[in-house]
């Protein structure tokens, strides 16, 4: 599916291992999946946007927020009375205090036609909060299928394997599915695809490089590197807004963004600061400190830069000139 394959990058081998599991919508599905990976390694994306880009019939539900049986329970009932009522234009609200209770609240709001002859597919995000809830629930989440007699499929996505997750009294095996971390490349490919339409691919590319080169060493979580990526941009490309330097002049654009990467390496994650603070800190010339290693770094890591973009100039013009 070539659409999916643009939304979700460098994930192709767990996008088609899960659309192998879901089968067509008629179909029985596994009746648990349990997707594990570090934190921004593309669990939840990938997951919402396969299961909104098929348009199957789900329920999304964080577990950090849902926090206790009841609340977690009327959550999932709810929104899934919402799915089957969305039609009809009306629905109540239902309450639920115990998992037996849920069981028969389930095949109820699932008779519904539109739910009916198609998988429905739960899933709990932050699982691993489960393990402080009630015994019963995870193993009446992973045996949920057999339960209500329902073509229901639920999805547990965690950041802690399942050995560590499994319950000393045994229970029904889900499917179980890893997202590794992104590497350098996969992160430069994601990354490099936000470009802004009004300057060149190649242009914001080598941008992501020096940004990557800073501070992938220390941050690897795509979130936060995607707002530093965001934050600094403007002050990256300035130079060239004022008419100082072209697209290519990689020298003169790392000269101006130098001290500001360099303040940034204090507060790698930068959700620590809001982005006005963080622009009031740009603008300030105090010298930061204790930085002496960084600067190091960062002048060998510009040198490196610029005698690889001189060896892809050179590749270029001799591919031309051919």
């Amino acid at each position: 599916m070539p659409h999916l394959e643009n939304m979700v990058l460098c994930r192709e081998p767990q996008v088609s291992t899960l659309q192998s599991l879901f089968g067509e919508r008629h179909h029985f599905s596994f009746p648990s999946i349990f997707i594990y990976g570090h934190t921004a390694s593309g669990k939840t994306y990938v997951t919402q946007t396969l299961l909104k880009t098929l348009e199957l019939p789900h329920v999304f539900v964080n577990c950090v927020e849902s926090f206790t049986l009841r609340l977690l329970l009327e959550k999932i009932l709810n929104k899934l009375s919402h799915l089957s009522s969305s039609e009809e234009g009306c629905s109540t609200e239902i309450t639920c205090e115990t998992f037996n209770d849920f069981v028969r609240l389930f095949k109820q709001v699932t008779k519904a036609e539109c739910l009916k002859d198609q998988t429905v597919y739960i899933v709990l995000d932050k699982a691993e909060y489960l393990r402080d809830m009630e015994a019963n629930l995870l193993p009446g989440f992973l045996r949920l299928q057999e339960l209500t007699g329902r073509n229901v499929t639920v999805i547990f996505l965690s950041e802690i394997i399942w050995e560590k997750f499994r319950p000393n009294t045994g229970c029904f095996e889900p499917f179980v599915l890893y997202f590794p971390d992104y590497s350098i490349g996969n992160l430069q490919k994601i990354l490099s695809h936000d470009h802004p339409p009004e300057y060149s691919s190649d242009f914001y590319a080598a941008y992501i490089n020096i940004l990557l080169g800073v501070f992938y060493t220390v941050c690897r979580d795509l979130k936060e590197l995607r707002h530093l990526a965001v934050l600094n941009f403007p002050k990256y490309c300035e130079p060239v807004v004022k008419g100082e330097a072209s697209e290519r002049d990689t020298r003169k654009l790392w000269r101006n963004i130098e001290p500001h990467l360099k303040k940034a390496m204090q507060t790698v994650y930068l959700r620590e600061i809001s982005s006005s603070q963080w622009e009031k800190l740009q603008k300030d010339d105090t010298d930061p400190g204790q930085l002496k290693g960084i600067l190091e770094s960062l002048e060998a890591f510009i040198r490196d830069t610029s005698n690889f973009q001189t060896k892809v100039n050179t590749k270029e013009h001799s591919v031309n000139k051919q």
